[in-house]
């Protein structure tokens, strides 16, 4: 047997067959699965009860008619009232089956007629008139047309009031020989005679638009049917208790934590679940019935005949003529036993696989079958394992267009998902959807992403292309220049860049691992993203790229190596085939990255890490200030540092040197005339250059950046002003919008120097 639900298939052997059928015999004999006569959903295309959770619920625009109903005495004789009781509906081809017209008892406009009867329009049946406080007043007319057969409401009100039930509809949703009229019509076509019956006769009083929610079949798209039916249920609460108390608990996780509370609220209201269906496909009903009706449950039709030999030991001799159930098992039931029947944990309870796989770790599913199919695996697996069948489970988003309507054929706005792989690349596909999907919430699908996705490949690409020109440019010691004022070792002077990065990877590595057992999976993309792209791709390789002709110190190009390495597997679960590609490009590789185990990381040395973020921010501005100064790069500068803590540049000036173009550095205390001033800060640089520098431009300069740094300010201050914020806000967050703060105030104080 194969099975296929929402995207999870399997085939099912005999044994899984077996173990459904067991499943249903024991809950039938702890008395947990009952046949009744209840209503149900019904789809009238596919002929079939439905449960709620195959229903639908769509916003659609109906007409309410408004219906005047003649009133007599109990002998039938007319009542004075000739306006009659005013009733509103949106299903007048129902009326044939009213049972009563309910009003609340304390509507004065209806106090009179408590008692009275009302006769239904166009087949002149009497009906009572009947009080409830379930009636709203202010709704329509305030009178109510119960119909027990034909609305789930009308059927709890008719059970408490015995009304009298009348079945108008044939299964596939015609009208029937006690509707008495239009028989054998389709109940919407049937609407539209009715409606101008009602008219042509008087009884239509008025209509008005309307909008309501009303109920579809999953399966068909057909306007669900309430229906009274014979059918199999099981009683819920019976098995709901530690599934519910397992995700209050937290024993199971919901990411996003969201739809903890969507589980919670459906299990603690939760209602019988029909299980029989009328189809032609699944697993038949372990059901037999005698002539008279007697039913008897059994895992096959040997042991159903030896109960009813039990039953009847003075027929013992005899072998009875059983006809099985025709009806089959919503798909859903076998489906509950999937995290532990896959490895025969109930039909052969203890095997090594189950022992070692069940719980599983994680489901990733969608969550429109969390009540489907989530919350019946858990109270399954606590059934019959005793034990939850995974810790975690993770919601995905819905994929939606740009106007955030929902990908549908219908609408045509569903891309063609090959054609998209043709044109960007498979991983760039990978990247734009998952870079765009914040954890379990819905997505809108925009080509941009994808092009980012493409942008990112090509930038992995060429940073490949420039790491494998220094492979044949190798050497273990490098001769620098002795002409330059700064001066160092051979390895010390990309050393402060190695350092940098390893903790940076490292910091990033630790951040990937928090996100990714949160499954903020779009965070920890764009966290990698981040790294490669920025620290190093812009920064680190533009640190230790070697200058034109030159060679490259075989220490450098290998940690180099070892970096690329740890990206893209870091990378990998995002990217799988460029990252596998660039793996064996980079190296001879004894393993592939998918098999690959990450290697341990190291705790990030935060004091290296805030002088690599004062490194990038010296460079930008210093950058910044020669082009707005029509400096060109080729041109060398002669830099000064005004600064208090000269240990933090003697690690990095080698590297401002080489970033910014600088001849020579130098510390000092006092101003440099004629020289462009940039602050950073507490920091104050000055560049000297050969060309004239126009004073009151960099005064201008300075004086819009004084006044972006004060509004700047103002809105941090404001920020840690609202008492709101403080309160609520985590400490990190707190302390971050301090520090903000106190490096606004910083960067003033320079500026104003």
């Amino acid at each position: 047997f194969s099975l296929d639900w929402n995207r999870t298939s399997f085939t099912m052997d005999e044994d899984y067959y077996n173990s459904v059928i067991k499943v249903f015999v024991a809950l039938h004999n702890k008395g947990s699965i009952y046949r009744g006569n209840r209503m149900i959903n019904w789809d009238v295309k596919a002929k079939t009860a439905l449960s709620d959770e195959e229903v639908i619920r769509k916003e659609t625009h109906q007409q309410l008619y408004y219906l005047r109903y003649q009133l007599v005495n109990e002998d039938g004789t007319a009542l004075k009232d000739a306006d009659g009781i005013i009733v509103a509906t949106v299903r007048p081809e129902t009326i044939m089956g009213d049972s009563a017209i309910c009003v609340h008892p304390d509507d004065e406009r209806y106090k009179h007629l408590h008692g009275k009867f009302a006769v239904v329009p166009l087949i002149n049946r009497r009906i009572p008139i009947i009080t409830d406080e379930y009636v709203t007043m202010d709704f329509g007319t305030g009178a109510l047309k119960i119909t027990p057969a034909h609305d789930m409401n009308d059927n709890m009100l008719g059970q408490k009031h015995q009304l009298e039930v009348t079945d108008i509809l044939n299964e596939d949703g015609t009208l029937n020989a006690a509707a008495q009229i239009f028989v054998g019509e389709e109940r919407f076509a049937a609407r539209r005679k009715i409606v101008a019956e009602l008219e042509a006769k008087g009884f239509l009083v008025k209509t008005e638009n309307y909008t309501s929610e009303v109920g579809y079949s999953e399966r068909t798209d057909t306007v669900v049917e309430p229906r009274l039916s014979l059918q199999w249920w099981i009683s819920m609460k019976n098995i709901s208790t530690p599934a519910l108390k397992a995700v209050k608990d937290e024993e199971i996780k919901f990411y996003p934590p969201k739809f903890k509370n969507t589980y919670r609220h459906w299990m603690e209201n939760i209602k019988d679940w029909c299980i029989s269906r009328q189809l032609w496909w699944g697993h038949r009903i372990p059901a037999w019935y005698d002539d008279e009706g007697n039913v008897f449950v059994a895992e096959n039709e040997a042991a159903a005949k030896q109960q009813w030999k039990e039953k009847n030991p003075s027929s013992a001799a005899t072998d009875p003529l059983l006809k099985q159930d025709e009806d089959c098992l919503d798909t859903w039931f076998s489906a509950w036993l999937w995290p532990f029947e896959v490895f025969k944990g109930f039909s052969n309870p203890g095997n090594a696989d189950i022992n070692y796989y069940y719980p599983t770790n994680t489901l990733v599913t969608a969550p429109e079958i969390i009540f489907f199919w989530v919350a019946r695996m858990i109270m399954a697996g606590f059934e019959y394992i005793d034990e939850k069948p995974f810790r975690d489970v993770y919601f995905t988003g819905i994929v939606r267009d740009k106007q955030g309507r929902k990908m549908s054929k219908s609408l045509g706005n569903s891309p063609d998902l090959l054609g998209l792989i043709d044109q960007y690349g498979a991983d760039a596909v990978r990247f734009g959807i998952m870079v765009s999907s914040p954890a379990g919430n819905d997505l809108m699908f925009d080509e941009a992403a994808l092009e980012q996705g493409r942008n990112f490949n090509n930038k992995l690409w060429n940073a490949l292309k420039l790491v494998k020109m220094w492979e044949g440019r190798k050497s273990p010691i490098i001769n620098h220049d002795s002409s330059s004022s700064i001066h160092h070792s051979p390895f010390t002077i990309h050393q402060f860049a190695i350092d940098w990065f390893s903790n940076r990877l490292n910091h990033v590595k630790d951040e990937v691992e928090i996100l990714m057992k949160q499954f903020r999976l779009s965070e920890a993309l764009k966290t990698i993203y981040s790294l490669i792209w920025d620290d190093f791709c812009s920064w680190y390789l533009e640190w230790v790229k070697p200058g034109f002709e030159q060679p490259i110190e075989a220490e450098v190009y290998n940690k180099t190596v070892f970096f690329f390495e740890e990206l893209v597997q870091l990378i990998h679960p995002f990217m799988p085939f460029v990252s596998e590609e660039i793996h064996h490009l980079l190296a001879v590789q004894e393993t592939d990255l998918c098999v690959t185990q990450y290697v341990k990381t190291l705790p990030a040395d935060v004091h290296i890490l805030q002088q690599g973020e004062l490194l990038k921010q010296v460079i930008s501005a210093l950058r910044d200030a020669r082009n707005k100064n029509q400096v060109k790069p080729k041109e060398t500068i002669k830099l000064h540092i005004d600064t208090k803590d000269h240990k933090a540049f003697e690690a990095i000036e080698n590297i401002i040197s080489k970033q910014v173009n600088a001849e020579s550095i130098f510390y000092t205390n006092d101003t440099v005339a004629n020289s462009i001033v940039v602050a950073v800060e507490k920091n104050k640089f000055y560049i000297e250059t050969d060309r004239k520098l126009d004073s009151i431009t960099l005064k201008s300069d300075l004086l819009k950046d004084l006044e972006h740094q004060q509004g700047f300010l103002v809105s941090v201050q404001k920020k840690l002003a609202n008492e709101r914020f403080v309160q609520n806000a985590k400490p990190e967050v707190i302390e971050l919008e301090k520090k903000k703060l106190a490096d606004a105030l910083s960067r003033i104080k320079t500026i104003e120097e």
